[in-house]
């Protein structure tokens, strides 16, 4: 990619940008939220088109006028997000907006059966997407991009998901595809796995790229100042804020699945306690309760039986989720694009959501835009929203941005309770530690904090406490004193240490 540049309305996305990828290497891509790094991915993959520069392919100038263009050279692109049918089947999904390329019968099965074999990504073509993992559902991902022709393979955030072992998994598989001559471009703001898996790393700093390190040599603190320009606050060691009064407790809560009629349970007498100053970590592999738990506390699912009670006395059960964030509860919800945001309204509406009936956007019986704007004004300025104003619409922000306006929001309206789901999941090292020292604060305040996270490193840094859940039960109890991620993987996945 040369002299790559592209702007939006008040926002240089990328301005004169080089990347150079040799065929056969991992080569990482890292950056602040907001740097660009997605942008450019977007441009290579034919989303969007440069306003300047041009891409090479094999020493080709080529131009990509959409995804398809950049499939025929042989490029594709693996999303965070995965984009897949689960009432499909492994093999439907991969066929999926490829049959006229190479047709539904047995020789396009068996092609993607002899593709699995040949680069390790071993998946039975025949079972439906509902029964696999959140690995697996990735083995499927590339696997469509694979069949597809792709020889370039842009994976954003890869490991976002995955617990140690199922990442050891995946870096194994990326290594034996790059002795076939697979090259990958590789998108994570975990600074250990870049240097671990990259055989380069360019860093991209507000749109312009600032270098290219070797991950032999580099050090994460190195990295982590050319990422933001400076150096990190050190998070230091902080003493135990946990008290003895109960804010939540949780009693045999118990949900059934959906529309089943056989009685089995997404959650099964989930029994919990949160107490004033205390974080409580719950870790699981995706899949396991952990949503259904968080949004039937929210008031979003309705549990078949048990209690949800605040302050130790008041039944929640039956309110509104409304009710339950005027009671004092704050959420941070893991899909912030369908429960966070109203991604074409402007920031400072954005900020208002939830809190319409209360200061400082609430004035009586009547909304204060004024106020609005003005509180929002503060959040971006606290925790560093990279934005032109609040003006802007929330969908113009990256997703790390729109993180840090979440969580700024909700830890904004005092809340007695934060109950957070990946709080930040896809946020750089630099934003990462700005909401940590955010909810340690008001950890300090008092705050209790019922914290869900794929990232290990994360839940042991924040816990107080640790509970694994696995198949809607909680199944062990963690201190994060003493665990390593490696047992904390070996637990979520039902394996013995």
């Amino acid at each position: 990619m040369v002299g790559i540049s592209k702007h939006f309305p008040g926002v240089i996305a990328n301005s004169d940008v080089d990347l150079s990828v040799r065929a056969g290497e991992v080569h990482a891509l890292c950056g602040e939220n907001g740097a660009g790094k997605s942008t450019l991915m977007k441009i290579l993959y034919g989303m969007l088109q440069p306003d300047g520069g041009h891409i090479e392919v094999a020493g080709e100038t080529v131009r990509f006028r959409s995804p398809s263009d950049a499939i025929k050279a042989g490029i594709g692109m693996v999303h965070q997000h995965f984009m897949l049918a689960d009432n499909l089947t492994v093999a439907e999904n991969v066929l999926l907006g490829a049959e006229a390329a190479h047709g539904i019968g047995r020789r396009a099965r068996g092609r993607i059966t002899e593709l699995a074999r040949t680069t390790g990504l071993r998946v039975d073509p025949d079972l439906p997407l509902a029964r696999l993992g959140v690995a697996d559902r990735q083995r499927v991902e590339i696997l469509k991009v694979l069949y597809r022709g792709a020889k370039v393979v842009i994976l954003d955030e890869p490991t976002a998901v995955l617990v140690p072992q199922e990442v050891d998994e995946l870096f194994a598989t990326v290594r034996d595809m790059q002795k076939q001559d697979y090259t990958f471009l590789f998108i994570s703001h975990k600074l250990d796995e870049v240097r671990a898996i990259a055989d380069s790393i360019t860093v991209i700093r507000r749109g312009r790229c600032v270098g290219t390190a070797d991950p032999k040599t580099v050090t994460n603190s190195q990295l982590a100042e050319m990422m933001v320009g400076s150096e990190l606050p050190d998070p230091g060691t902080s003493e135990s804020t946990v008290t003895d009064r109960e804010v939540l407790r949780v009693e045999d809560l118990t949900l059934l699945v959906e529309g089943d009629t056989a009685g089995r349970r997404v959650l099964d007498a989930v029994s919990l306690t949160v107490h004033a100053g205390e974080v409580l970590g719950i870790a699981g592999v995706e899949g396991n309760g952990q949503t259904e738990l968080v949004e039937t506390i929210m008031g979003m699912r309705r549990a078949e039986s048990g209690k949800v009670l605040l302050g130790g006395s008041r039944d929640l059960s039956t309110e509104t989720t409304l009710a339950r964030r005027e009671a004092g509860i704050g959420y941070v919800p893991e899909d912030r694009t369908r429960h966070a945001l109203l991604p074409s309204q402007p920031l400072w509406a954005n900020r208002m959501l939830g809190y319409q009936s209360r200061p400082p956007v609430a004035k009586g019986a009547l909304l204060d835009v004024t106020a609005a704007r003005k509180d929002t004004a503060r959040i971006v300025a606290e925790y560093d929203v990279r934005t032109p104003g609040v003006e802007v619409p929330a969908a113009a922000l990256s997703g790390g941005n729109q993180q840090k306006l979440v969580v700024g929001r909700e830890l904004s309206g005092s809340p007695v309770l934060l109950i957070a789901s990946h709080p930040t999941r896809g946020v750089d090292v630099g934003a990462q530690a700005l909401i940590w020292e955010q909810i340690r604060a008001a950890q300090r305040e008092g705050l209790a904090v019922l914290l869900v996270s794929a990232d290990l490193d994360e839940l042991i840094g924040l816990s107080d406490s640790i509970k694994v859940m696995l198949r809607g039960k909680l199944v062990a109890d963690a201190d994060p004193a003493t665990v390593t991620p490696e047992q904390l993987g070996s637990a979520m996945t039902g394996a013995r240490s």
